[in-house]
């Protein structure tokens, strides 16, 4: 049983109540195809367990397999210092197909950010360290593809089907 080397902080993006009792955190890339299908579920979890449930989304770019990976986690992190990283976060997802650098830029323009600076972004591979340091934390919590889910601090390894997240996080509930 793997469990989180790095714990959440406030320097992770958490969606939810920061005082929740339940911590459902993913490792995720933008461009993965199973991150896409895992992105509709956790928004169902997170309906169905309310403020009882904060979300942690951490980089996993793994851009061998899927080369706008990183300049879509590049994107997000741009956009999270606008304040608008969860925003980002979901255009991202609901636009997976779509990741080449003009996508980003007019996404960017959708969410009021100012594109210029994300091109600027992009072009200098800022946003890196914090990338970088995601991807490593993730690694040495034994994360080597994505989505990988931990629930309260434990890796989570069955499906993250609907039904299967949600008995591990009532379960996870129950022990708290």
């Amino acid at each position: 049983m793997s469990k989180l080397t790095i714990p959440v902080s406030s320097a992770d993006h958490i969606q939810g109540d920061i005082d929740a009792p339940l911590t459902l955190l993913e490792y995720g890339d933008y461009e993965c195809p199973y991150c896409g299908m895992a992105y509709n579920i956790v928004k169902h979890i997170q309906k169905h367990f309310g403020k009882r449930l904060r979300f942690v989304f951490r980089n996993f770019p793994l851009v061998e397999s899927h080369p706008h990976a990183g300049i879509a986690a590049i994107t997000a992190e741009f956009a999270a210092t606008k304040n608008k990283f969860w925003e980002m976060h979901d255009v991202l997802y609901e636009n997976q197909e779509n990741l080449a650098i003009q996508d980003l830029l007019n996404y960017a323009k959708s969410l009021d950010l100012p594109s210029d600076e994300l091109q600027l972004a992009i072009e200098k591979d800022m946003f890196n360290e914090k990338i970088k340091n995601d991807f490593m934390g993730g690694v040495r919590s034994g994360v080597n593809g994505t989505p990988t889910f931990f629930i309260n601090g434990i890796r989570y390894n069955a499906s993250f089907e609907y039904e299967n997240l949600l008995e591990a996080l009532t379960e996870a509930e129950k022990s708290i």
